[in-house]
């Protein structure tokens, strides 16, 4: 099993996401949430391999999951010892605008 560590800043897209959701259909919240932690568990478990990201998203290393039925990505960096989620990004959103969450800390 990997460790999986989610920034801050995910996390909070992942809530407002979620609330978003609530707010226009309730129920549709906890669904979002429920498949942002599939997500994670699949990460976790090592099922498949990450995507990788459009080009435009520059080079980082990092990859992502595609949510199957929200129209987002769990935008992640593997690292030797654990997968850091740095963005749960929804498909609109300009390309790469978590590219500032990629760089490792001190860097």
């Amino acid at each position: 099993m990997r460790t999986v560590r989610i920034l801050e800043d995910a996390s909070q897209e992942a809530i407002e996401a979620a609330a978003w959701y609530e707010y226009e259909q309730p129920g549709l919240g906890a669904e979002f949430f429920a498949a942002v932690d599939a997500a994670i568990d699949v990460i976790e478990e090592n099922f498949l391999p990450l995507s990788p990201l459009p080009e435009e998203t520059g080079n980082t290393g990092a990859r992502r999951l595609i949510l199957e039925r929200f129209p987002y990505d769990i935008v992640a960096i593997e690292l030797p010892d654990e997968t850091v989620v740095i963005a749960v990004a929804h498909h609109s959103r300009k390309p790469g605008y978590w590219l500032g969450r990629s760089k490792p800390p001190g860097s």
